[in-house]
């Protein structure tokens, strides 16, 4: 697919993996949507991209009247491409993390993500238009990780839902297409926090991985798991025992809580 000229809408674009992908998007000639809640951000991004049109819709992802209000504006544009990427996470006990956020988070990650996919796809088929649409998960979806339950519970859900309905979708005359693309834990502004301390060396470089969304966008696979150590640890996953492998998960990240903890104990001493 050429995308020089084509309108392609990504949310989360105002840092980390969503602001990577829009400038390798913008290097390929496509005309830009960027949605995240940080318009200066936004406005800093379209600066910084040139001989392309952006054009920043600044909204929160996991308020619904933004969403209602910024997928109004999007069906204005013929946009062929979306990439869903907004989301939140919580690394720590799952008892520590306050109701507030925890439904903060399925706002955003679960509620917002299948909003947009659901009034997108119903557009595009009303429309006779051809549309791909990109969810960006986890690995956390395909193998939960300890310590990061309620996230790994979205990306579960949105893993399922957009397998399944990208497989639904193949099976009618419309030219749509649901990717999920799966990354493992990326090194980007949501992941520099203390509690990644010990993980960050399982942490991809942002660029690597937006090089892989992109391809992915462009071949449309129901499901893209990113990296080949990805690949492979989900494959050996299915074979070893679930306890043994969900006992490494717990032990790597307790670990790294634990340090980030006496880190914290250190500054207060």
């Amino acid at each position: 697919m050429n995308l020089r000229g084509q309108w392609v809408w990504v949310t989360g674009a105002s840092s980390g993996l969503g602001h990577e992908l829009a400038k390798q998007l913008a290097a390929q000639g496509a005309n830009l949507l960027l949605t995240a809640r940080r318009a200066d951000r936004l406005e800093a991004l379209k600066a910084e991209l040139k001989g392309v049109e952006v054009r920043p819709l600044p909204a929160d992802m996991g308020n619904m009247a933004d969403v209602e209000r910024v997928v109004a504006e999007v069906k204005k544009l013929p946009v062929v491409a979306v990439v869903l990427n907004a989301g939140t996470t919580h690394l720590g006990r799952h008892e520590e993390l306050e109701w507030a956020n925890f439904e903060k988070m399925l706002q955003l990650n679960v509620m917002g993500t299948t909003r947009v996919t659901t009034e997108l796809v119903k557009h595009a088929q009303e429309n006779k238009a051809s549309l791909r649409i990109m969810l960006v998960t986890s690995m956390a979806g395909l193998m939960p990780v300890p310590f990061q339950a309620a996230y790994s519970g979205t990306k579960a859900f949105l893993t399922a839902f957009g397998t399944a309905l990208a497989h639904e979708l193949r099976g009618t005359p419309h030219d749509i297409s649901v990717t999920v693309f799966a990354p493992g834990g990326i090194a980007t502004e949501m992941t520099a926090g203390d509690n990644f301390g010990t993980l960050r060396g399982w942490l991809a470089p942002v660029g690597d991985v937006a090089r892989e969304a992109m391809h992915a966008l462009l071949t449309r696979p129901p499901l893209y798991v990113q990296g080949f150590t990805n690949r492979m640890g989900l494959f050996f996953f299915r074979f070893l025992p679930r306890n043994v492998v969900m006992g490494q998960l717990r032990s790597q990240y307790a670990k790294s809580l634990a340090a980030a903890a006496a880190a914290a104990a250190a500054k207060k001493s």
